[in-house]
């Protein structure tokens, strides 16, 4: 991440050239740019070549503040509207920079007095007549000589006040050096003179000072009115701007709605309402359409408003079933999607046990991030040593439990007659697992191997769940939830990530499936990338990118789901997910839509044309739609979430200490447990001695199987060589030990198998651990704390 360096700039006349780093976005970080000073204005360009046709960009000195922040970066900004966030190559060089842009500051000041009219003088009162502004320029023109006169008053008065000053100090000086004798009587007498002279000096100066202190304040009421009246039209003038610009968005995003079916393709009906909402008011649009646009969209369709006939009522059902294809059981589902009645949410569960709203704060501990990550760039995540001070009080056994804070959206999905309306709640439920990220810049703690965590609610809340790291090398968490309400989820989930000095990509491998009892539902669907911006400069922020396919392998049902990434220069709402649930002919039934960091919604598709083609080339479908209802929406977080982590409610009660648990349990880990009580330091210390254990644990078990394989000793590190090698590309190594991971090391409570209906390789609950809890029956368990 070496910077290069900028060459030395050179002054030419009154003009100042040279290089130096601005701020762009958090994106790109600091750029190198080519700046000219020259006549009270900085400009910039990309290349010296741009310098005869592209400014990049300009500010005014004589109304800009200049403000130093460290050896090598420094500020210009004139009140707002501009802002240069600049970085020389040195401490040398930046102050080069900072003389010369005092000095163009001073002189542009100078100039914009000297050329001020009466305008800026009395702005609210411009003059009636040419003979009376010509008297008030005259005016303005003689206050400033005046003023311009006693500046070079106090700077004739400085000078000086250091020529006597000096004098005077010499004479002190040899005063001292001098005998008691006959010079005695000179050299006082000289001092007595020179101390006179600089006496008369400084009065002078003070004189100087008085005066022009007067001066200023005497027009200063009349500059400070015509200053503020400047800025008030400034600010009127932008925010007119940003009313238009507003205005010419709205405008051009309804056109493109209104005219994405051409009339010969569209009904009497829709044409009708289409040509009513263009011509009245914007807001009936928004109430019955969210329109997607057809530019930008990353999902490829569009939305607009159903025909009035498909919200009709009554008999009319049954003609539009038949002819839309849509069956009389569906329609009446859609009804009582939204709210049922009977679902976990509406009823009233009394909680067995009080859980915990709140734990320690994080305190305020200061690290040098650069020093740790930059002998990192390059390695896999899991391969660093980290410092608890990156991490938050939880490991990845308990995030991946957190996937079931919204629990009732398959709780809801069982209770669906239909297989299409129950994707919806399961797409849902995939983009919800996501929700508690958007704050949460900390890293997990890996889990040992071997490691357990249990999230028992079924007296609460129906279901729980069991998770076990199965791998370390590569790093793998088996996960399982069962629910009284029918359904069960299970998923295997690896983490490929790689630190790219600006940012972090946290790739996860494996897959997720959700079985529901009733109706022998078996859906499957896969994570998206994860990246963390901002590592080494700047605040740090998370997205969510990539495209999911939830599929229902019974009845070929998908729902394709599509994570934007977030863009500077995008117009869209950021964080956004749009998505199409379709059968096994491809005919789409649902859009959804929304962020994953807030709330989804769903629509459901009444027909379907080809419409325009999109910015590659590609056309777009659109889609005429009921109007949207709410999916899923986020819960609140909890009152000081920020000085907790940004903990939800059920994250606060993960590290909950409950009786009976497991010996391997995350609960019982002493380096999260003294992270969580604030003692960072003791953290740190019993992270690495937990760490070393584990290794020792890992030699050791793979002698024993190399003696097992009747492997010689001496190619044992030769054997560990060849397997951290294809870590990275595959589960199990092709050693003679096929059965285990790469760590050689078989799970307690999951067994490898292969899924009949998917076809994949996963780790499986093969039960027993809750009958050993109720046991209390641990002997199975290692010794890993």
């Amino acid at each position: 991440m070496s910077e290069p360096k900028a060459p030395t700039p050179t002054p030419a006349g009154d003009t100042y050239k040279g290089w130096l780093f601005k701020w762009t976005n958090y994106i790109k970080g600091y750029q190198r740019r080519w700046f000219v000073l020259s006549n009270g204005l900085l400009s910039y360009y990309r290349t010296q070549a741009e310098m005869g046709h592209t400014c990049r960009g300009t500010i005014n000195l004589a109304t800009a503040n200049i403000a130093v922040e460290d050896s090598c970066n420094f500020v210009i900004s004139n009140g707002g509207a501009q802002t240069y966030h600049l970085k020389a190559s040195s401490e040398v060089e930046r102050q080069r920079w900072i003389t010369a842009l005092e000095l163009a500051k001073a002189k542009a000041v100078r100039n914009q007095a000297e050329s001020d009219d009466s305008g800026d003088e009395c702005p609210t009162s411009p003059p009636t007549s040419g003979q009376g502004g010509g008297a008030r320029n005259s005016e303005v023109q003689s206050t400033l000589r005046t003023l311009g006169s006693k500046v070079e008053d106090l700077s004739t008065c400085n000078d000086l006040i250091a020529k006597h000053g000096s004098a005077l100090q010499r004479s002190l000086s040899e005063l001292e050096g001098v005998r008691l004798g006959g010079d005695t009587d000179g050299k006082i007498r000289q001092v007595t003179e020179r101390a006179t002279l600089f006496r008369i000096t400084s009065n002078a100066m003070i004189n100087a000072c008085r005066d022009f202190l007067a001066l200023a304040q005497a027009h200063s009421k009349r500059w400070q009115k015509a200053l503020h009246s400047e800025r008030d039209q400034r600010i009127r003038l932008e925010e007119t701007l940003e009313q238009l610009a507003k205005q010419h968005n709205h405008l051009e995003r309804a056109f493109r709605g209104a005219t994405v079916l051409p009339l010969s393709q569209s009904n009497p009906a829709l044409d009708s309402k289409s040509s009513g909402s263009a011509k009245g008011d914007a807001s009936d649009e928004d109430d019955e359409n969210e329109f997607f646009d057809a530019m930008e969209d990353p999902a490829g369709f569009i939305t607009v408003p159903a025909d009035p006939k498909y919200h009709r009522s009554g008999s009319n059902i049954s003609g539009l079933s038949a002819e839309t294809g849509i069956d009389d059981q569906s329609l009446c589902d859609e009804q009582s999607l939204g709210s049922n009645p009977e679902s976990p949410q509406s009823l009233e569960v009394e909680p067995v046990r009080k859980r915990r709203t709140k734990i320690p704060d994080k305190p305020n501990y200061s690290l040098n991030l650069w020093s740790i990550m930059k002998n990192c760039i390059g390695k896999e995540l899991s391969k660093i040593p980290m410092p608890v001070n990156f991490n938050e009080p939880i490991s990845m056994l308990q995030r991946l439990s957190e996937d079931l804070e919204y629990y009732e959206l398959l709780d809801k999905a069982a209770k669906c007659q239909s297989s299409l309306e129950q994707l919806c709640y399961v797409a849902a439920f995939t983009v919800s697992s996501y929700s508690t990220t958007v704050h949460r810049t900390g890293k997990p703690f890996n889990p040992l191997l071997g490691e357990t965590y249990e999230l028992d609610r079924l007296r609460e809340s129906g279901y729980r769940s069991l998770c076990e790291q199965v791998s370390h090398h590569p790093p793998a968490a088996a996960h399982h939830a069962i629910s009284e309400r029918g359904w069960t989820l299970r998923q295997e989930i690896s983490l490929a990530s790689k630190f790219r000095g600006k940012y972090l990509s946290i790739m996860p491998l494996g897959s997720i499936q959700c079985m529901f009892e009733k109706s022998n539902n078996h859906y499957s669907w896969k994570k998206v990338t994860t990246t963390v911006h901002n590592i080494i400069v700047g605040k740090l922020w998370i997205d969510q990118s990539g495209e999911i396919d939830v599929v229902n392998h019974r009845t070929g049902d998908c729902c394709h789901l599509k994570f934007a990434p977030y863009s500077y220069f995008s117009r869209d709402v950021a964080r956004k997910v749009t998505g199409v649930v379709t059968d096994k002919e491809g005919k789409a039934h649902y859009v959804l839509s929304g962020t994953w960091d807030e709330k989804m919604e769903f629509s459901r598709v009444m027909q379907s044309n080809k419409g325009e083609n999109g910015t590659e080339g590609k056309q777009k479908t659109v889609y005429q739609t009921l109007k949207a209802k709410e999916l899923w929406k986020k819960n609140p977080l909890p009152e000081g979430a920020e000085t907790m982590y940004y903990f939800s409610s059920l994250a606060l009660t993960l590290n909950e200490f409950e009786e009976g648990v497991a010996p391997t349990d995350s609960r019982r880990r002493p380096d999260q447990q003294l992270m969580e009580a604030g003692r960072w330091d003791e953290a740190n210390a019993e992270k690495q001695r937990l760490e070393e254990k584990q290794r020792s644990v890992r030699r050791e078990r793979e002698r024993e199987a190399q003696r097992a394989a009747n492997l010689p000793e001496e190619g044992a590190e030769g054997v560990e060589v060849a397997e951290d090698a294809v870590i990275e590309d595959s589960f199990i190594t092709d050693s003679p030990l096929k059965s285990v991971h790469q760590d050689n090391y078989e799970a307690m409570w999951f067994e490898r198998t292969e899924d009949v209906v998917t076809g994949e390789y996963m780790h499986v609950y093969k039960g027993g651990y809750w009958e050993a809890k109720d046991h209390g029956n641990w002997d199975m368990c290692p010794d890993i704390y």
